[in-house]
């Protein structure tokens, strides 16, 4: 078997025999990863996946079924710009890095492994989901997420291997060490550590968490450290669809649900074994609130640092803006002092974390308008909506403090007192669970949400997306 059979890349990997090696080292013990945090009972059974075969806008990837442990775990970077320069920061303008500046070292390693550790963590918090899947469609969707989040892995496996010597290896590693919620060894960022153990969950993780990936990562691929753009330029095509799974599926259980109030002439739909918008809401709370903590603290002088050093920027830094020294100008921010909240002037360059989480926030509501429509499709008269950034915040300015939807600031006993009716309780996770029964004959799909109005890549929903 030849090198591009067993990894498949556009690096010539071939060419460099060191990193050849290393990669091959890495391979089984990300196999043994695989077979044992991946999904599980499903490894032999074959998957209608995409493949990425190319870096091309025209024919990227190819459809087929595989079984997943022979996915073809590749690395691919967009092709390299031409005389490409650092696009902003105290360097803008100047030619863009083609190996890691001696002086950004630690920080440019630290972006990569904390992006790094987010693939393999989304994977093994969803790993027994298989078992509960409400139609082969979404089976096979989950699936999909699952082996590019794998392949994601590689992407910057491949940069610590290829450009961080002794200590990217160890940092790779270790990203195969870590596990999702274990108390020794949790994953980095704290929502990679929570529970996603039924669909709602999964699909109000890939909507809001999966939507924070596409954000860093639009960010990263404004990098001066040109080999990190390009690799973060080809993982977004693949983010999109992740996205779509959690958008359009929160849409369909929304839909659903507004047809069994329809039906049952109640908002409790419990007794028609739908999920009330009631829980819904209380989902969309605690996995919105937990996103917005992964873009970090309002005011950071990392945010400063890595935008001056050129190693990360704005999202979409050359289309949104004209200013790409960022050395002027001021953000408000609202803070606690004395406790009550105050406005405080900001140096721009410290807020950039609030001004890329400020755009998510925009993202993620036009997710909410499409579900409200899907609500005034069924004549139903009730909204879903975001809380406020400040609400249940583990994170940054707000850690600490407590806050209500709306944003004003409460005791802690409030909070306690109230957030049953914010945030899932035991019982509301229970309830979810309870509907959690596998549905896997072609075209059939649980009663808790609604079938899509398309299948995958011109396939119908009644096709067999998965063969068990």
């Amino acid at each position: 078997m030849n090198l591009y059979d067993r990894i498949p890349n556009n690096v010539n990997l071939s060419e460099d025999k060191r990193l050849q090696r290393a990669l091959e080292t890495w391979l089984p013990n990300y196999l043994d990863w695989w077979h044992d945090m991946g999904p599980d009972g499903f490894q032999d059974k074959d998957v209608w996946l995409r493949t990425a075969i190319d870096v091309g806008s025209e024919g990227w990837a190819h459809f087929d079924y595989v079984k997943m442990p022979d996915y073809r775990w590749g690395i691919f970077l967009e092709p390299p710009q031409p005389d490409a320069k650092v696009g902003f920061g105290d360097s803008c303008g100047a030619p863009a890095y083609q190996e890691v500046p001696g002086e950004f070292r630690n920080s440019l390693r630290r972006i990569i492994v904390t992006q790094g550790d987010t693939e393999p963590a989304s994977v093994e918090q969803q790993r027994l989901l298989g078992h509960t899947c409400p139609s082969l469609y979404d089976l096979r969707n989950l699936f999909q997420v699952n082996v590019e989040e794998g392949r994601h892995l590689w992407a910057m496996v491949y940069l610590l291997h290829g450009y961080f010597g002794r200590d990217g290896r160890d940092e790779a590693d270790a990203l195969l060490e870590r596990r999702s919620g274990n108390p020794d060894r949790p994953r980095i960022l704290e929502a990679f550590n929570q529970p996603c153990d039924d669909w709602l969950n999964f699909f109000a993780f890939t909507m809001f968490t999966d939507r924070d990936g596409k954000f860093q990562l639009s960010a990263l691929a404004e990098s001066g450290f040109e080999p990190l753009a390009r690799t973060c330029k080809f993982m977004l095509t693949e983010e999109a669809h992740h996205m779509f799974v959690g958008d359009t599926g929160l849409s369909r259980v929304v839909r659903r649900t507004a047809q069994l109030m329809k039906q049952g002439k109640s908002d409790d739909v419990r007794p028609l074994g739908g999920i009330p918008l009631e829980i819904i809401q209380k989902y969309i709370n605690f996995w919105f609130s937990y996103s917005l903590d992964l873009f970090g603290g309002e005011i950071s002088s990392n945010s400063a640092d890595f935008f001056a050093a050129g190693l990360k920027g704005r999202f979409k830094e050359q289309e949104q803006y004209t200013d790409h020294i960022a050395a002027e100008g001021s953000f408000t921010i609202p803070v606690v002092e004395g406790g009550k909240l105050v406005p405080r002037e900001v140096p721009l360059r410290n807020a950039l974390n609030e001004v890329l989480r400020t755009e998510y926030v925009k993202d993620c509501e036009k997710g909410l308008a499409r579900w409200n429509k899907a609500l005034a499709d069924e004549g139903v008269g009730e909204r879903l909506y975001l809380p406020n950034v400040r609400f249940h915040r583990h994170v940054g300015e707000y850690a600490g403090h407590q806050f209500d939807l709306e944003g004003n600031l409460i005791s802690p006993e409030e909070f306690e007192n109230r957030k049953g009716g914010w945030l899932p309780s035991i019982e509301d996770r229970e309830y979810v669970r309870s509907l959690m029964l596998p549905v896997t004959e072609p075209g059939k799909i649980a009663n808790w949400i609604a079938p899509p109005t398309s299948g995958i890549k011109g396939k119908p929903f009644e096709f067999e997306y998965v063969r068990l």
